[in-house]
């Protein structure tokens, strides 16, 4: 039995000592979008390409950190497009039926499309808890 694990071992194809690793071409800081353009394809160990992201998943996406040239990225380097940011002025909707309230706020935190944000309305001074919809645009759930 030993006799047969050990011509198994034996004949077992070496693993390969390198592998081809998508990294950045360049140094990319915090908020910029990646393109394609960005990457490039480097021959890595093996363990290097556990997590990766694809370039594909990447493309259209913003750095969350600055990341230096020749930087394996994953997921954790990349967010979706921040379309309303901390501090910005924004129009809060409210719509219900055939109603449609709107008033301008203050946005707490930013985020991308579908994220939830807190705003401060300029009309009531309260904070209220809405979905970005858009550039400088937030709803407010009906309940």
């Amino acid at each position: 039995m030993a006799t047969l694990l050990l011509a198994a071992l034996l004949a077992a194809a070496p693993a390969p000592s390198t592998v081809d690793v998508p990294v950045l071409a360049r140094t990319v800081d915090r908020g910029e979008t990646l393109s394609a353009a960005d990457f490039a394809v480097e021959p890595r160990a093996p363990g290097w390409a556990r997590g990766a992201t694809p370039v594909a998943s990447a493309i259209g996406l913003q750095a969350s950190r600055r990341l230096a040239a020749g930087t394996v990225v994953r997921g954790g380097d990349l967010m979706r497009p921040q379309v309303v940011k901390r501090g910005e002025t924004v129009t809060i909707a409210f719509n219900t039926g055939g109603l449609k309230i709107t008033t301008e706020g203050k946005a707490l935190n930013g985020g991308g499309i579908g994220d939830p944000v807190r705003v401060l309305s300029g009309a009531t001074n309260r904070t209220l808890d809405a979905t970005i919809e858009g550039s400088g645009q937030v709803r407010l759930a009906a309940r």
